[in-house]
């Protein structure tokens, strides 16, 4: 789990511009979100691999994955309102989301 957040963390600053086109446009700051967003990833990430920080890790890392929800629903309506083929993901990205919560939330029973 902390490999695929510390990557994904990462990847928030090498690719930004994807996240920022999947920012709600009622969001204000779209970069500066996506940097804190990332930077957040990779601490939590980090912070799971110390036994002592695990649980709460995987806590912040669950509030993380409901915070940025919304990011992954407007990522759909995008794909849907430009009739892209890449839509599928958006919507498989939806309930995978839950899956995330739950793998997360195995960790906070140590």
């Amino acid at each position: 789990m902390s490999a695929l957040y510390l990557a994904a963390g990462v990847y928030h600053f090498v690719n930004p511009r994807m996240y920022e086109k999947i920012m709600p446009s009622y969001l204000p700051y779209h970069k500066q979100l996506v940097y804190i967003s990332g930077i957040c990833e990779i601490v939590f990430a980090l912070l799971l691999i110390p036994q002592t920080t695990r649980v709460l890790a995987a806590w912040l890392i669950i509030a993380l994955l409901v915070a940025v929800f919304p990011a992954n629903i407007q990522m759909a309506i995008n794909f849907y309102q430009k009739n892209s083929p890449n839509l599928w993901i958006a919507i498989v990205r939806l309930p995978l989301q839950l899956i995330l919560i739950w793998w997360a939330w195995l960790y906070t029973k140590n």
